[in-house]
């Protein structure tokens, strides 16, 4: 990072901090962006990430993707760019300097205007990249949430001051991330992909059909790939094979009813394509460490 890096750190931080006494998460006036607080190390949480751009202010988080580990501190981001299951927690928080993160969601159709509005030159791989990656902040991108974060502290602007000013701030964010390092990673995901690999497709095809028998040959003729090439593409992207993904959406949405009461265990089992309550118990706790039933009283309680 730059010489000045640790200021805009700072001035960030503090904006946050007034704005999020207390640790949780926090929407914003800016409707993209929303803001994470956390005094201490967090249990290991799993979900589904989606295209967004993480930014840590202060403290450390490790994600979990598969087999692939992502750790990133303050100053770095990670940046995904198609929805991806994963599991993640904070691994360096004290009450005195909370981890404290910027969450700024992306919209695919943003990034492609950005690329052709810009004349951004990205020249495509041969092979698909990974859909999450972390990289660093520079002092230009630095810049750039440090005048988001900043509107977010206007208290004499009308409500709708900052939800205006961040839209150019949103595209020179996006344009920041394109032209850095990694930018031909985010590009070929999130704008390639959609007219040529079809991983995005694929992806879009199974949320569509989570609950629903899928067979590999269907998905592979849906998204015109063989499928060893689909399986290929798939893993290299999302870092697990199509039916792993199709199972942890499932899962996923069945913590979703169990959590807000929706269902009892059986039935959301059925709810999200399973014909075996048994099955669903055991895959369930193999990804969340424990029974339907008790993983929901579990979280409940830390609520």
């Amino acid at each position: 990072m730059d010489r000045d890096a640790p200021d805009r750190l700072g001035r960030m931080i503090a904006i946050v901090q007034q704005l999020l006494p207390h640790d949780g998460r926090a929407e914003t006036a800016v409707p993209f962006l929303s803001l994470l607080r956390s005094s201490q190390p967090t249990p290991i949480t799993r979900g589904v990430l989606k295209p967004s751009c993480c930014v840590i202010l202060q403290g450390n988080k490790r994600v979990h993707l598969a087999s692939e580990v992502l750790d990133y501190g303050p100053g770095q981001y990670l940046a995904v760019s198609v929805d991806m299951p994963a599991s993640g927690h904070v691994v360096n928080a004290t009450p005195e300097q909370p981890y404290l993160l910027l969450n700024i969601e992306f919209d695919p159709a943003e990034i492609a205007a950005v690329v052709l509005e810009a004349r951004i030159d990205l020249h495509d791989g041969a092979q698909p990249v990974r859909g999450a990656f972390v990289g660093e902040t520079d002092a230009a991108l630095q810049e750039a949430l440090c005048q988001l974060v900043r509107l977010l502290d206007m208290p004499n602007a009308p409500p709708q001051e900052a939800a205006f000013l961040a839209v150019g701030l949103k595209r020179e964010i996006i344009y920041r991330l394109l032209t850095g390092p990694h930018g031909r990673q985010l590009y070929q995901n999130v704008v390639l992909d959609q007219q040529d690999r079809g991983i995005s497709k694929a992806i879009a095809w199974l949320k569509e059909r989570y609950n629903q028998p899928v067979l590999v040959e269907e998905l592979a003729q849906a998204t015109n790939m063989s499928v060893s090439s689909l399986h290929h593409r798939f893993k290299a992207v999302t870092t697990m094979g199509p039916m792993q993904y199709q199972k942890q959406l499932r899962l996923q949405q069945a913590r979703t009813l169990l959590l807000n009461g929706c269902a009892d265990a059986a039935t959301a089992a059925y709810q999200v394509g399973y014909e075996s309550p048994s099955q669903f118990s055991r895959e369930y706790r193999r990804l969340f460490g424990a029974p339907p039933m008790q993983d929901v009283k579990r979280l409940r309680s830390a609520v």
